[in-house]
């Protein structure tokens, strides 16, 4: 119960790793800026993975998998994006250890050193090219719409849980097409399917948009992204969708035969979401007592907590709490029925809290003869007395009622926390005292864009979709811009 201890108004990252930590989400691992995702963390990214891999389906993709490695030749193929992630790629350079006669030690075999070195993947477009080279001769082995689940590795120096590690876990699909209209298509549908799924599923709402040319995934052409505000102030990218171009499909000599017959470069996305999820969720929704769970992704949505003191106490109690376990489970809740009798209710109450659990039922004596239990909500605390003949029908409708208002209420703080700005001091002002989303002017350079970011420490998270045109004048240079750009600091 350690995360009381820490408020996140007093200490925001110390609140939110204190939280991972006692709400059993993960922890840090013995290997350098890896975690251990725990099984409560685990069981929430499954429900994550769930949704996800539905819509996936639904949309025509289905599921691969490709190798961990990489040869260092495929990578350097496409220019941009080995100088995007060369800094952070880990690399396999022999194949076999042994013990040395004289001091027993374990070293590294000089004997065992690998032909061509190998990249432990950051991300998969290299491999997967050079695979749809052999996989693709005509117009009629298009479209290809692949996803793998998968761990990929990018060395990061500074790392927090969920947010940023060595190693994590995420989705990738990768798609190739006959033609760029059918790409853009595809990067914009995914980009829609990753919206529907922050708003809908973890009740974060996003802004969709287009990354600068300085931000965008390299070796892409264009980078749609969703930005959501996290409860500090800050931006997160919660899910980025590629058009690729042609790039790597000339980079490894992926053609097609077109219905003219005529060779043609194949067109390319690629998108991804990963464990970073796992941190807007918390970020988003959480409070100093714990977790705060969409009931659509909470592993338990209901608890049921029985209240007893003496043995003939707890048959009555126990018979009706089972009843009312057996009733929800058949409406399709997923609900637990705490019978633990060597911990006080008191503890349990505050467990769930903190595990962020959306409804709590607790049921004593008094209850069972008044047919009455008490139901209390994690999202807003309110308690109230419910006649158990209406659970049936109340309960669904009461975790509808909490998923929207946990939406609402981030909804809220974002509409708070946009601020329009037209000059450098203005600017300056939203991102120090105010904090959130800063919509402003800029010329359109890279240049530019590079001077904001090393003056204020802020990116531009993205160009929405949709964007009116406004003249304007841009608040670093002066110069003419035609449209505003969101402004964050980010994590």
């Amino acid at each position: 119960m350690e995360i009381k201890k820490i408020k996140r108004s007093e200490d925001y990252s110390a609140w939110y790793n204190n939280l991972v930590k006692s709400a059993d989400l993960a922890e840090h691992s013995d290997v350098k800026g890896c975690m251990i995702i725990k099984p409560y963390g685990y069981a929430i990214w499954e429900k994550m993975q769930a949704e996800l891999d539905r819509r996936f389906k639904e949309t025509g993709h289905q599921n691969a998998y490709f190798p961990l490695f990489i040869p260092k030749s495929f990578f350097t193929k496409e220019a941009s994006h080995v100088d995007g992630f060369a800094k952070e790629c880990a690399v396999v350079t022999h194949y076999r250890l042994k013990v040395d006669p004289e001091t027993k030690e374990i070293i590294v075999d000089p004997d065992a050193k690998l032909e061509e070195e190998l990249i432990v993947r950051p991300t998969s477009e290299t491999i997967i090219w050079n695979t749809y080279r052999s996989w693709i001769q005509s117009y009629r082995d298009l479209p290809i719409l692949l996803n793998q689940w998968a761990n990929v590795v990018r060395w990061e120096m500074r790392t927090r849980l969920f947010l940023r590690t060595t190693e994590f876990l995420w989705q990738e699909g990768h798609t190739a097409h006959a033609t760029q209209e059918e790409a853009v298509a595809e990067t914009r549908q995914m980009l829609e399917v990753y919206a529907d799924f922050a708003e809908n599923i973890l009740a974060v709402p996003v802004i969709k948009g287009v990354k600068s040319a300085n931000e965008r995934f390299a070796g892409a052409i264009d980078t749609y992204c969703i930005e959501g505000l996290m409860q500090d102030g800050k931006a997160l990218q919660m899910g980025t969708s590629h058009f690729l171009g042609q790039n790597f499909a000339k980079a490894f000599e992926v053609k097609y035969v077109t219905k003219e017959n005529k060779q043609e470069y194949v067109w390319a996305t690629s998108w991804g979401v990963s464990t970073r999820l796992m941190g807007a969720l918390i970020m988003s929704h959480s409070d100093d007592e714990g977790l705060v769970l969409p009931p659509r992704l909470a592993p338990i949505q209901v608890v049921i907590v029985p209240i007893f003191r003496k043995e003939e106490e707890k048959i009555i109690v126990m018979e009706k709490a089972t009843a009312y376990f057996q009733l929800l489970k058949k409406q399709g809740i997923s609900v637990k029925l705490d019978d633990r009798d060597n911990l006080t209710p008191g503890y349990k109450f505050a467990d769930y809290e903190l595990k962020g659990v959306p409804v709590r039922i607790a049921i004593g004596p008094r209850d069972v003869q008044n047919g009455t239990v008490e139901v209390a909500r994690r999202d807003t605390k309110e308690k109230q007395v419910m006649s158990a003949a209406d659970l049936e029908h109340k309960i669904p409708h009461l975790l509808e009622q909490i998923q929207a208002n946990i939406y609402q209420r981030a909804l809220d703080y974002r509409s708070e926390h946009i601020h329009t700005v037209d000059t450098w001091e203005e600017f300056m002002d939203a991102l120090e005292n105010k904090t959130g989303f800063v919509s402003a002017h800029w010329d359109g350079t890279s240049e530019t864009e590079e001077k904001i970011k090393e003056m204020s420490k802020a990116t531009i998270r993205c160009i929405p979709l949709n964007n009116p045109q406004e003249n304007g004048k841009c608040i670093l240079s002066g110069e003419a811009s035609k449209e505003r750009v969101l402004f964050a600091r980010a994590y």
